[in-house]
């Protein structure tokens, strides 16, 4: 059939649809979904003869829409921030496994330049660092102790002021990526040469053990802003890519994924301000095995959560569907 003949049989059907949901009509679920379902065979059918048209354009943003109108009608669980955490998020976030696998890519090659750079002139902490920073932990490592900047402070206070500071991180990696993913990008990389920096300026005054004091709250502090890095680029990407989508809604269903991939971070945030402000103050006399515990065990909780948990779980409720579907 060609496009000019699909479009005229159909037209009226998807203005009317249109006009029900933009002036916010109240219609019957059971028509809703029928209208839906209609819509979407129209749409698989628009993607397979004619790519690339307008009509394909229109019949995604419909279809945005729709899909929106009926997740705002549907009946809401009572343990909708539990459910959020345990189910809608894991599954919503395996679709961007690949983007996390990329933002990581570009956050360690920044680390590599950083720890490169430092081995090769000691004057490249310095720009990186701050004079003043580094003046204070070469006076501390002189005085045998390299960490005394994280005991400094109330727990407390210590506690909610770096809560604070990294969430605020946080959305500004997010938010960068509205400019095509630049911004984001920038964020990522000068983290990342920071921290190679960081670790290699203690690694040339021979105490690179002592980081493992910085690593009790850093491991989920580091890795929690990669991931906010990837809800900067999901946003980002989502303009410079939109597939079949308008560039518009693109950015729209982007801008939402992104932010709900930062809210996600928010609880790690909080544990990780909590262990610098309660426990890394007191990580040197701490024994070795609960220092490396606590660290081995922020790594799986985050590799686990946001990449072995949402493998699982999509997994499990495919085999389930596929049950359904044959019984």
């Amino acid at each position: 059939m060609r496009e000019a003949s699909f479009v005229k049989q159909n037209k009226e059907k998807w203005i009317g649809f249109e006009n029900a949901l933009n002036n916010n009509a109240k219609i019957n679920p059971d028509d809703l979904a029928s209208y839906y379902i209609q819509l979407t065979n129209d749409l698989s059918y628009a993607q397979t003869y004619y790519p690339g048209s307008k009509t394909l354009l229109y019949l995604n943003s419909l279809a945005s829409q729709a899909h929106q109108k009926i997740y705002i009608t549907k009946k809401e669980s009572k343990n909708k921030i539990v459910s959020f955490w345990r189910d809608e998020f894991p599954l919503f976030f395996r679709q961007y496994h690949k983007t996390l696998l990329y933002t990581f890519l570009i956050f360690m090659s920044a680390v590599l330049i950083g720890v490169i750079s430092t081995l090769n002139d000691d004057s490249f902490v310095r720009l990186i660092l701050g004079d003043y920073y580094v003046n204070m932990t070469i006076e501390n490592i002189e005085k045998g102790e390299p960490m005394a900047v994280y005991k400094s402070g109330s727990n407390i206070g210590s506690f909610l002021g770096i809560t604070i500071n990294n969430i605020r991180v946080a959305i500004i990696a997010f938010a960068l990526g509205v400019f095509f993913s630049v911004g984001t990008v920038y964020i990522l990389f000068s983290n990342g040469i920071m921290l190679g920096a960081f670790i290699t300026f203690f690694y040339n005054y021979g105490i690179f053990e002592k980081t493992s004091t910085i690593w009790l709250h850093g491991t989920i502090e580091i890795s929690v802003i990669v991931i906010a890095g990837c809800a900067g680029l999901v946003m980002g990407n989502s303009f410079l890519f939109p597939k079949t989508y308008s560039r518009r809604v693109a950015f729209m269903k982007g801008a939402k994924d992104g932010l709900k991939i930062v809210v996600s971070t928010i609880p790690f945030f909080i544990i990780a301000g909590f262990i610098e402000g309660f426990i890394t103050r007191y990580g040197e006399q701490m024994p070795s095995v609960l220092s490396y515990g606590i660290i081995f065990l922020s790594l799986f909780l985050i590799v686990y959560y946001y990449i072995i948990y949402p493998i699982t779980l999509h997994k499990a409720k495919s085999i389930i569907k596929t049950k359904t579907q044959t019984t």
